[in-house]
Formats: structure tokens, C-alpha cells, sequence
């Protein structure tokens, strides 16, 4: 019998938050990898049947990464996160939004903080990302059943990818 993998969406209206915790049964220097490493981002970090198109990756303190997310038929929805801080191995905070394609935010939609913390325990990561969000609309359109659906598939996708990186 195959064990899921542990999973934790939890929404907090009055703090506008959102918490994903979520094991991977990887190492955490290769989930690390894969979270941190354009190539690797690529081929996981969209639900399907999209798929992430990286334009840049700077990942340091105050880079940032401007990506896509490409739909089935070719529509592009562009993305930039702003990397406030980053402790390896450990912590990500970022400060995402939706952009344009050149990177320009658009400011119609308040940007959003993300933590994301990284753990591991005999062998399993753990990753617990907290979304932070500024604007109570953009909170309401979150924090729905469609916002977990979706982020439970891309990361599935990191399963799959996590057991081939291990199995090269």
C-alpha cells in the first residue's frame, strides 16, 4: 500500500494567510535543488496541463525570478518574484505578483508575501510556505477549493520529478 505523502492547506481569514505544508520524499538538498534551479522549476511548478516557462532566474537576495505559465494552447501569464530574502537550505521569502512579460508588476494586483521554510526528517522534506496576502480580494480569490486544487497538482508534478532526479 503506497503512503501519501503529508499535506496541509490551511486557510486563515482573519490573518489573510494561506499554509501549504507538504512532505517530499526526497532529501532536502534535492528538493532545495529543484525549487531553487530554473531547469528544475520548469518541469514541475505548474498545475496541468500548463507548464512554467522561465524567462530569468536570479535567485539571491534582491534577484528575482520572471517566469510564464503557459496554457495548452500557447496563452502565456507571466509572473515575477522578488527574492527578499534567502537562507540556504533553510528559508525562502519572496514577494510575488503578476507582471507583464518585460517583468513590469501590474498594479492592479498587491503584491503577495511568501515564506517558504524547508526542513528534513529521516530522509523526507518537509516544505511549509506561508502566503501572506495584502489585499483581502486577492485573499478571496486564493483561498478556495480551485487555488488548492491546483497547487496540490503542480506539486505532485515535483513528486514525479523528485523520483526520477533519485533515480539518476
Amino acid at each position: 500500500m503506497k503512503k501519501h505523502p503529508l499535506v496541509d492547506f490551511t486557510v486563515d481569514t482573519a490573518n489573510r494567510t494561506i499554509r501549504i505544508k507538504r512532505e517530499f520524499d526526497a532529501d532536502l538538498s534535492l528538493v532545495w535543488q529543484a525549487w531553487t534551479t530554473a531547469e528544475l522549476l520548469d518541469q514541475w511548478c505548474a498545475p496541468n496541463p500548463y507548464r512554467t516557462a522561465t524567462k530569468t532566474l536570479d535567485f539571491r537576495e534582491g534577484g528575482r525570478w520572471h517566469y510564464a505559465i503557459v496554457s495548452p494552447e500557447g496563452k502565456k501569464h507571466w509572473s515575477r518574484y522578488d527574492y527578499k530574502k534567502i537562507e540556504p537550505q533553510k528559508s525562502i521569502t519572496e514577494l510575488r505578483a503578476f507582471s507583464d512579460e518585460n517583468g513590469k508588476i501590474d498594479p492592479d494586483f498587491p503584491r503577495t508575501e511568501c515564506t517558504l521554510l524547508f526542513s528534513e526528517t529521516d530522509g523526507k522534506t518537509c516544505v511549509t510556505m506561508t502566503e501572506k496576502y495584502s489585499s483581502p480580494e486577492m485573499f478571496e480569490k486564493m483561498a478556495t477549493t480551485s487555488h488548492q486544487k491546483g497547487f496540490s497538482s503542480h506539486l505532485k508534478n515535483l513528486d514525479g520529478l523528485l523520483l526520477t532526479l533519485k533515480n539518476n
